[in-house]
Parts: structure tokens; C-alpha cells; sequence
């Protein structure tokens, strides 16, 4: 199973991708460690290349029988569609989860309260700043597959992971 979790940054991805890989023991690839990992080895700039690094990971994980859990952005529909080939070319389910965060105080406060914690940077990456987030909205296509939305703005983590869960195809099957 391939469940990839979109957003803008600062709604709960990385929250929940790793407490789903916790409760489900799959892999979970996060695009900001690989994106810091390319700057800190000398690339001047990230573009596509730590979604490209991805598909290719995520497919190794898959062939191995592992499930894997993805967290990023993933704004436009090409990338998504790029996530469906590497299911399809694996033989997993593809789930599709958009994490959303409805108060924009709070997805604000998010935002601003990562980008102030150290422990969030690595090297040259940096977390975006809350008119970066404001930018990538207005790129940020509307879905046209079918996906999962999970609000953050007035649920815990466990609730979420919860109701994620009730909905994952074949869940009585999972660890």
C-alpha cells in the first residue's frame, strides 16, 4: 500500500505520516529530509529533484513488501499522477490523503512556531515561512482523483489517525 499524504506545509502532514508509520511499521519518506540531504550535499536549489528521489525509494519499498507512507506537498496534478504510476507499477494500493488545517490562525501559528524551532532545519533547509505557504496556495491545484481529506484544525492526531485508518482499504488486514 502507497498512502500519500498532501498539503500545504504546516497542516499536520509530517504529524501524521509518522504516527501512521508508527501504528502501521511502513516506511515513512518525508521530501523535506531528502530536499535538506540535496542542498547540504551542494546542490544550489531544489526543484524536482527530491520528488524524482522519491518515486524511485518508494518504489524500492514497495517491491520489498513494505508499505510506505509518503509526506509532501504535492500541489499539482502531475505529481500526483506520478504517484499513481509508482503503485501501479508496484501493484499497490494507492490511497490518497489531503491534510488540510481550516483555521487559518492555527495553521499560521504552525507555520510560524516550525520555522522558529531549530530543530526543524537542517544544513541549508529551512522550513517555509508563512508567505511562502501563502504563495504555494495559490498554485496549489484542486484534486480531480479520488482522495481523503483529513482537517487538523479541530481534531488530535489519534483521531485522525484513527478515522484514517477505518477507511484504509483491507485495514483488518494491516499490523
Amino acid at each position: 500500500m502507497l498512502i500519500v499524504l498532501s498539503g500545504l506545509p504546516g497542516t499536520g502532514k509530517s504529524t501524521l505520516a509518522r504516527a501512521l508509520a508508527r501504528d502501521l511499521r511502513a516506511a515513512h519518506l518525508r521530501v523535506d529530509s531528502v530536499e535538506a540531504a540535496l542542498l547540504n550535499a551542494g546542490l544550489d536549489r531544489v526543484t524536482v529533484e527530491g520528488y524524482a528521489a522519491l518515486y524511485a525509494v518508494a518504489a524500492d519499498q514497495l517491491s520489498a513488501g513494505l508499505p510506505v507512507i509518503v509526506d509532501l506537498v504535492n500541489p499539482v496534478t502531475a505529481t500526483r499522477e506520478a504517484w499513481a504510476d509508482v503503485a501501479a507499477r508496484a501493484g499497490a494500493t494507492l490511497v490518497n490523503v489531503e491534510v488540510t488545517c481550516t483555521d487559518p490562525a492555527e495553521h499560521r501559528r504552525r507555520v510560524e512556531t516550525r520555522h522558529t524551532a531549530p530543530d526543524t532545519h537542517a544544513g541549508r533547509w529551512a522550513p517555509p515561512t508563512w508567505a511562502d505557504v501563502q504563495a504555494a496556495a495559490h498554485h496549489y491545484e484542486p484534486w480531480t482523483a479520488p482522495v481523503l481529506r483529513l482537517d487538523t484544525a479541530h481534531a488530535t492526531p489519534a483521531e485522525l489517525i484513527g478515522t484514517l485508518r477505518a477507511r484504509l482499504p483491507d485495514a483488518g488486514t494491516l499490523p
